[in-house]
C-alpha cells in the first residue's frame, strides 16, 4: 500500500510545526551552536523513533523474524546472510511489528522499492 500523502493544507500544517519547532530549538539554545545541534539531534532522534521504534526493538523484530521464516528471504526463498537484512514494512505507517514486517535480503529490498518507483 502507498504511504499517505498530505493535501496542501496538510503540508502548509506540517511547515507551521516545522518553524515553531525550529523557533523552539534557536529560542532553547541561546545563541550556543553546540546546543542547537545537540537539541536538533534529540528532537531528530525521538522524532524517528515515533515512527521506527529503537534498534532494540527492531533487531528483536529481525530475531523473531529469521526464525519465524527459517533464515530464509521470503521473496527468492535463498538463506540469508547474518548482516545487512533489510526489515521491510508491508504497510510503513503501521510501523514495525511481526504481522507487519519481513526480513528479506538488501538486493531483493531494492528490486521490491524500484516495482514501486520509490528507488
Amino acid at each position: 500500500m502507498a504511504n499517505p500523502q498530505l493535501t496542501d493544507e496538510q503540508q502548509l500544517i506540517a511547515k507551521q510545526i516545522l518553524v515553531n519547532v525550529r523557533d523552539q530549538l534557536l529560542a532553547n539554545s541561546n545563541g550556543d551552536g553546540d546546543l542547537l545541534f545537540a537539541l536538533r539531534r534529540k528532537v531528530q532522534k525521538e522524532l524517528m523513533h515515533d515512527e521506527r521504534g529503537n534498534a532494540t526493538h527492531r533487531n528483536r523484530i529481525k530475531k523473531a523474524k529469521r526464525a519465524e521464516q527459517n533464515d530464509l528471504c521470503p521473496i527468492c526463498e535463498v538463506p540469508l546472510p547474518e548482516k545487512d537484512c533489510i526489515l521491510d514494512r508491508f504497510e510503513a505507517k503501521l510501523g514495525y511489528t511481526i504481522e507487519n514486517t519481513r526480513l528479506i535480503h538488501m538486493e531483493c529490498d531494492r528490486a521490491e522499492q524500484a516495482k514501486k518507483n520509490y528507488a
